[in-house]
């Protein structure tokens, strides 16, 4: 039988339906038979799902390990770039009721026995639609676990960096090293100086602290919400709703994947924040970068986030001119590529590189290393520590 294109795609499909056992078989068949790129990341997805393991160690049955797969919530996250919504529909239910998610969803008192883990939380967050109405409030009570447990992290050191850096006037016995009044603790202290040892031994430190009017800072961060940057939204959303709770700084929370999403106005509740974010999708952005430019009326005084891994759908050229304008301009443009406890952030080397050469920061950053990283944005300081080994451009 002569083998057609349409035979090959044919027999494509059935590769993709059968899995990677059927490789050898098919592509004799075919006279041989390579799949393209987004075909093996279809391969991926539907293997994490289909396959008799799921790649990372549990086995298809059952609860698993698959509620915590790093795996599985990205690839669930990714479906909407690589099938229809009436596939992803019927994968996403397979994944539910193979991949032990059922028990996840489906029973409230599930959900109330788990640890707060942000791989299940995103995994939550990504099958929201999904979850029927019995379990709703356990899963918004879930994430309420996992804002917590972020703020607890975050939350007073997000503030304290910012008050120490907008405005250096007034001192406050709050101690922190990123607000450390070094002249002054040195000069109040000269009489501890100890001449034996050449050392200077205070007995008491002074730390900045201010009374700012308020919004005289902008900071927008804008999040890509692609399944691959899952972890990255949770932790840049929730820090996006402690600026926002800071009346120094004005600050904008915009969402992107194909499309833009302004959240700013959903900020005052993190829980409501997070559930306004579509995990998955494609990526546009050029578009986003685009809203932002217009929310920039001080270029001096605005600080720009862009959380994304920097594979981008849309108009990439475009993409470069508006970073390298904004940045000309004197907008302060930051690419954080991850915002991850552990592991090796995967984004677009090239374009990393390419905004590096126009001196636009990329790297990953660990949340712990947020209030410092912020800190030292506002006040403009080289960021060159930040950005050193893997993912650091």
């Amino acid at each position: 039988m002569e083998i057609t294109n349409d035979n090959k795609a044919l027999l494509k499909r059935w590769r993709l339906i059968l899995g990677e056992d059927s490789q050898q078989r098919l592509s004799g068949a075919a006279g041989g038979m390579e799949l393209s790129e987004e075909e093996l990341l279809m391969d991926s997805a539907l293997s994490q799902i289909y396959g008799g393991n799921s790649g990372d160690g549990s086995q298809g049955g059952g609860a698993g390990h698959g509620p915590s797969s790093p795996k599985l919530t990205k690839w669930l996250g990714d479906l909407r770039t690589l099938f229809s919504p009436m596939e992803i529909r019927v994968i996403q239910n397979d994944a539910i009721e193979r991949r032990g998610l059922k028990q996840l969803l489906f029973e409230p008192e599930m959900l109330d026995s788990l640890e707060p883990d942000i791989s299940t939380a995103s995994l939550l967050l990504m099958l929201k639609d999904q979850i029927p109405a019995k379990a709703k409030d356990n899963a918004r009570i879930y994430i309420a676990k996992i804002v917590e447990q972020i703020n607890r992290l975050l939350a007073d050191d997000l503030k304290r960096s910012v008050t120490s850096s907008l405005n250096k006037h007034e001192h406050s016995p709050i101690p922190s090293a990123a607000a450390l009044d070094y002249k002054m603790t040195i000069r109040r202290n000269l009489k501890h100086f100890d001449r034996e040892r050449s050392r200077l031994l205070p007995e008491h430190f002074y730390f900045f602290d201010h009374a700012q009017r308020s919004g005289s800072r902008t900071v927008i961060l804008d999040i890509d919400q692609s399944g691959s940057m899952a972890q990255s939204a949770i932790y840049s959303s929730i820090m996006g709703c402690i600026l926002a709770s800071i009346s120094a700084l004005k600050t904008h929370v915009i969402a992107f994947d194909t499309t833009v999403y302004d959240l700013t106005e959903k900020c005052s509740d993190p829980v409501d924040l997070l559930y306004g974010i579509q995990l998955g999708g494609g990526t546009d952005i050029n578009k986003s970068v685009a809203y932002c430019e217009e929310l920039v009326t001080e270029p001096s005084k605005t600080t720009l986030f862009l959380v994304t891994d920097l594979y981008e759908g849309g108009n990439r050229a475009q993409l470069e001119r508006r970073l390298e304008t904004l940045k000309s301009n004197g907008v302060n443009v930051i690419i954080l590529l991850a915002i991850a406890d552990s592991g090796k952030p995967c984004y677009d080397s090239e374009l990393a590189n390419k905004l590096a050469g126009m001196d636009i920061p990329c790297f990953a950053c660990p949340p712990e290393r947020l209030p410092e990283l912020l800190a030292a944005a506002l006040q403009k300081h080289s960021l060159k520590h930040f950005a050193t080994g893997e993912g650091a451009k």
